[in-house]
């Protein structure tokens, strides 16, 4: 039996379902806020003084951010953003489901997380700034209600 080395951090692939148009634009140089936590409500027990019950409440997620250098207007991924944050909620805003892999030197996943019903809530270009030689970097932050570990 070979044993696998173990996954690096940097070479991973983020995917969208039914993005338009489907401009293969998913290079990101950063992913945060796979994570998952479960909310606890303290119980007092009359009686027990030695312990404090915690009982589980709900499944809350952080704030998923994706990070990339500032692309075109043909990106799919940009038209979702402008439609949901610059459309001053006259359409209804379109969830999208996405897969987020974490690949081997080969290109095959090694897991994958699946997150379902994504959407932007902030956009941020960093600073444009004259005296450094840096690429300009948006930021994409999306809120979502759930994720699985596929693999």
């Amino acid at each position: 039996m070979q044993l696998m080395d173990p996954p690096v951090a940097f070479h991973f692939v983020v995917s969208f379902v039914g993005l338009i148009p489907p401009v293969p634009d998913m290079a990101f140089q950063e992913v945060s806020g796979l994570e998952s936590s479960i909310d606890l409500e303290p119980l007092v027990e009359g009686g027990e003084n030695r312990f404090v019950h915690q009982l589980p409440k709900s499944v809350k997620h952080p704030n998923l951010v994706l990070k990339r250098a500032v692309t075109t207007m043909a990106s799919g991924l940009v038209h979702w953003c402008k439609s949901t944050l610059e459309g001053d909620f006259s359409d209804a805003i379109v969830p999208k489901d996405m897969v987020v892999s974490l690949l081997s030197e080969n290109q095959i996943p090694v897991t994958s997380w699946s997150i379902g019903n994504a959407y932007p809530i902030k956009w941020t270009v960093s600073n444009l700034d004259a005296m450094k030689n840096e690429l300009a970097i948006e930021t994409i932050e999306l809120s979502y209600t759930t994720i699985k570990r596929m693999m």
